[in-house]
Formats: structure tokens, sequence, C-alpha cells
């Protein structure tokens, strides 16, 4: 009788202790998923504005009119409650929906298609067991017909949608030298689930990424323009790319929205406060690294620009007496300096800023009129901010003013006109210019 209790003992014990280590795998699972779900940054497109995450509802704006993001949260009714893994990888990695209609290019498939399914894995445990349900129902495009029939979407995926990868990377063996696996582990988040692509790098006239990877180009990651703001060049351009920030410049940005260089604004603001900002500095440098192994688009860009004191010192002696140059005085020097360097980790600068000297002067036109406000971040929780001038200055004047800067303090980028600034403003809704 003793044994068989002792038995029936240590058989309920084991029993006890199988679950407990499954309920912590399946946790760890869970959390693992949750933080790719940040370096994914899901919830930026799949929550609306005042709405409850991942219940969806997001306007995304394409050239073909206005996409609602689908509601992500398990709900068995309106969410992804009913979806299996199966169901759940076919829209994540192919963009093909549980009935079978496929996804608009919005949601980002061409790059989650290099994501690994031990990752989509993750990610199906946490949106299942780690996000609260929320019934909220879908809505439908803004897209009039025939544009809005969905048949040529599987097409456009069948031609621009590369194939999934059926298994993650082979892991770095003992002779993998540290380096190298930095970088492969960095590629694997910017073209995954980064989908750093899909915001940096131009598209085609059928819309698609014309580069998917550094392979396929070196289109990929050059700067594209989306929503009225220009995505910069993240390659090795010296003027307008990355080539004068350091690996440790980039982590920074990454991790805190600025750095000596510049600070975030537009939609990469959001970037930072939801997704990158919450990565561990493993991956942060891992990103990093492999930024810094993508060559210049221009191959004459490498070299550095170099500061000039001229303007600085006709401030300073008060004959800086052009139109732009006064504008810049009365409108940019109290935060900017008649420098240009600005105050940093407060204010950016703008001598030598890779932003100020993009041949695209999209995003500078962008911030004068609306103005620009840093992400609150655990590394710098203070949110600095750039007032909106659209309602003090005219085009003509935003157009004087950023041609100034543009030109000034070794800065070497196109002038800026009014006809720039006039569509500028009519796209971002920006209000209408004063009456002199």
């Amino acid at each position: 009788m003793n044994m068989l209790k002792h038995t029936l003992t240590a058989l309920l014990a084991l029993a006890a202790s199988s679950a407990w280590a499954a309920d912590t795998a399946d946790q760890q699972l869970i959390k693992q998923g949750e933080y790719l779900s940040r370096a994914g940054d899901c919830i930026a497109c799949h929550t609306a504005q005042g709405g409850k995450p991942f219940a969806g509802g997001l306007g995304i704006d394409s050239p073909l009119g206005m996409i609602y993001s689908t509601n992500i949260t398990p709900d068995k009714e309106t969410g992804i409650g009913e979806y299996t893994l199966e169901d759940f990888d076919q829209a994540v990695r192919h963009g093909v929906a549980k009935d079978g209609h496929s996804l608009y290019p919005a949601m980002p498939y061409t790059a989650y298609a290099k994501v690994s399914p031990d990752d989509v894995k993750a990610l199906y445990a946490y949106f299942m067991h780690g996000v609260e349900p929320v019934n909220q129902a879908n809505k439908d495009t803004d897209i009039v017909w025939p544009l809005s029939m969905r048949w040529p979407l599987g097409i456009w995926r069948w031609m621009f949608s590369p194939d999934p990868v059926e298994a993650a990377a082979a892991p770095a063996s003992a002779s993998t030298e540290a380096g190298q696996a930095e970088v492969l582990r960095g590629k694997y988040l910017v073209e995954g689930l980064g989908h750093c692509s899909t915001c940096h790098t131009p598209r085609g006239v059928a819309l698609q990424e014309k580069a998917l990877t550094d392979a396929d180009g070196s289109e990929f990651l050059s700067g594209g323009v989306v929503e009225g703001w220009l995505a910069k060049n993240l390659r090795g351009d010296a003027t307008d790319g990355l080539g004068s920030w350091s690996k440790e410049d980039i982590v920074a940005f990454l991790k805190g929205g600025m750095n000596k260089h510049s600070a975030t604004f537009g939609g990469m603001s959001q970037v930072v406060a939801d997704s990158t900002q919450h990565l561990n500095d493993a991956d942060l440098n891992a990103i990093a690294a492999y930024l810094k192994t993508l060559s210049p688009l221009n191959k004459d860009a490498t070299q550095a620009l170099a500061y000039d004191e001229t303007a600085s010192v006709a401030f300073r002696s008060g004959k800086a007496n052009s139109e732009g140059a006064l504008d810049f005085l009365n409108n940019c020097a109290a935060c900017h300096r008649t420098t240009g360097k600005g105050y940093e980790q407060t204010f950016p600068q703008l001598a030598l800023s890779s932003t100020v000297n993009s041949e695209d002067p999209t995003s500078l036109i962008h911030i004068v009129l609306k103005g620009a406000q840093l992400p609150g971040t655990t590394a710098a929780p203070t949110q600095y901010g750039m007032p909106a001038f659209d309602w003090r200055l005219t085009d003509k004047e935003v157009a004087s003013v950023l041609t100034f800067v543009r030109s000034n303090w070794g800065n070497k980028a196109p002038a800026v006109t009014a006809d720039q600034v006039a569509k500028v403003r009519e796209e971002v809704g920006a209000k209408p210019q004063p009456v002199r």
C-alpha cells in the first residue's frame, strides 16, 4: 500500500512538474512574441488614435484610397480568434487572409516573408494569448470600384512578393566572428520584422518597392516619400545618408529619438516610441551594424561636408541681410543658433545635417509648416517640440529661409521654391499662407 501511495505521489508530482514546465514554456513563447511584435511595430498600424490596442481601424492613406487596418485581437467574431497558426502565417508572410482574399501591401508581407516560422509561432502565441480581445468590426476601404477589386492583388503578390523563408537562418557557428553574427542579426531585423524598406525605399509604377534587400540594388533603403515626409536615405552616403553617423549614433537615435546629428520627426517618431526604444541593446547594435554595411547610393558621396563659418561671422557682424538670413534670424535662430549648430540633445543642428542636405526638401518644408515634437522615451523622456509656422510664413518666405539653411554652414543642397512649399502645404493640410 505504501509503495502504491509513493508511486501515485511521484506520478502526481511529475504531472504537476510537466504542467508547470509547459506553462512556463508557453509564457516564454508569449513573452517572445510580445517582443517580436515590438520589433515589427504591429501596434502602430493596427491601433486607431484613441482606440484599443490592435483593434484596427487606423486609416492608411494610399494612392488608391484610404485603407483601414484590421482587428488583430483574438476576438472570435471581429478579430483573428478563429485563425489557426497556418491561417496567421498565410496572412503575415503570404499576404492572404483566412477567407482567401489577398491583402493590400499596406500590410508589409513582402518584408515579413523573411520572418522565420519560429518567430511567426511566437507572434501567434502572443496575439492569441497575450492580447485582450476586442469586439470591433473592421472597416471597408474607401477605394472606389474598379480599383477596389481584390483579384489584381493576387497578380501583384505573384510579381513582387518573395517566397517566405522555410526556416530560420542557420545559427552562427563557433568559427563565425561576433561582428559577422551581429550584422546577420541586424539584416534579419531590418529586412524582416522591422520592414524598414516599406518607408525608406522608393517605389515603382506598380507601387512596389524597387528593392527588398541590398542584393537587389542600391535603391534599397535609399529614401522614399511617405505621407508628406521624406523617409531618409539609410545608406552610406556622407551627405544625406548615414555615412557620417557612427554605430553609436544610430543606436542613440533608435533608443531615444535623437543624437548629435538629428532628431526624429514624422512617422519615425512613432516608430521610436512604439518599437525601437523597446528593443534590447544587442538588437539595436545589430541593426546599426547592418546599416553601416550599406554602400552609398551615390558612389561619389563618401566625402563628408565641412563646416563653414561664413554665415556665423556675417550674423555676428550684422552683415547677414539677405531675405533668407533675416527670416532665419527672426524665426529660427533662438533654437538653432546663428552658428546652425543648435543645442546638442535639445534642438538639432542644421549645419551638415543629412536631413537638411537631402535632395528632396519635403520633410524640411513639412516641419516648418506643421512643426514637430520628439517622442517621450525612457532614454530621453523630455518631449522637445518645434512650433508650426504655416500661419506665420508665406510660401515664398518658407522657401527663402530653407534655401538659406540648405546653402550655409557647409550645407550644399538645392534651393527650395515657393511652388514646392505650396504643394506640400496643400498635401499636409497646413493652414493657408498669411496675406502680406
